[in-house]
């Protein structure tokens, strides 16, 4: 089954106000026409100013975390609401950052996932197992419990609003990268595991990204494996010079 190649860039925590409405300007050009999907995950603060550079063009206007509430008093949270206002239509879920630096368990996760879901907006679910996990014979186990617990209510429907986005957690912002063949793998026994968590039809029409330092050298070979559908960029989506190449993949 022919799956559309979906690049997003994580900006996490990076750039000025300037910054990032030049880069998003950078990549409305250099993506003008393309056919894949793109999608930028931009800092919060940043969301309006980015949102109207994007407007009209290829590139989704995506989030980098969200709220598992709605709208009251929940202090420094950010909800839905608030992000379709700036006409977001993406958010970022899941990331290694967000349950190792500030501990978001599997439940939380799965409240913002369906929420978010409930509310219109697609998901890029993150997932992935620590270096530990890997040289314990983990990998697939930690996959599988994440994959089950994340998605726990989300119905057949709302996975075609899913992207899953497999990060080996060692390998972000360390410069380490899976082998193809490796993270081939591991994509694939998450489309078998989605398989049975729903049927070969969602999984076959499931877009899984890999997450774990795709940059311009390695996006060849990483993309021309079957089941690796596309990727989730965090240093390289910085700079057009680096994303582009990527998108062109």
């Amino acid at each position: 089954m022919a799956r559309t190649h979906y690049i997003a860039g994580n900006w996490k925590m990076n750039t000025s106000k300037a910054e990032a409405v030049k880069l998003a300007q950078d990549l409305v050009a250099a993506l003008k026409g393309k056919t894949n999907k793109f999608m930028v995950g931009v800092p919060f603060v940043y969301l309006d100013a980015v949102g109207q550079v994007l407007k009209g063009s290829n590139i989704l206007l995506g989030a980098q975390d969200v709220a598992a509430t709605a709208n009251g008093a929940h202090t420094g949270e950010v909800s839905t609401e608030m992000l379709k206002d700036l006409g977001v239509q993406s958010v970022i879920l899941g990331h290694s950052e967000r349950r190792h630096e500030i501990g978001e368990s599997d439940e939380l996760i799965n409240k913002k996932v369906r929420r978010a879901l409930n509310e219109g907006l697609e998901v890029v679910l993150c997932i992935g197992e620590l270096l530990s996990d890997r040289e314990a014979g983990n990998a697939e186990q930690v996959c599988a419990f994440q994959l089950s617990a994340d998605l726990a209510g989300v119905t057949e429907e709302q996975m075609k609003k899913v992207t899953i986005a497999y990060e080996p957690v060692w390998a972000i912002g360390t410069g380490k990268t899976a082998t193809p063949e490796d993270a081939e793998a591991i994509h694939k026994f998450c489309r078998n595991y989605i398989a049975k968590l729903y049927n070969q039809k969602v999984a076959d029409e499931t877009i899984i990204q890999y997450g774990g330092s795709m940059k311009a050298s390695n996006a060849k070979d990483l993309l021309a494996q079957p089941d690796i559908d596309g990727g989730l960029i965090g240093g390289a989506s910085l700079k057009a010079d680096t994303f582009e190449p990527i998108c062109n993949e």
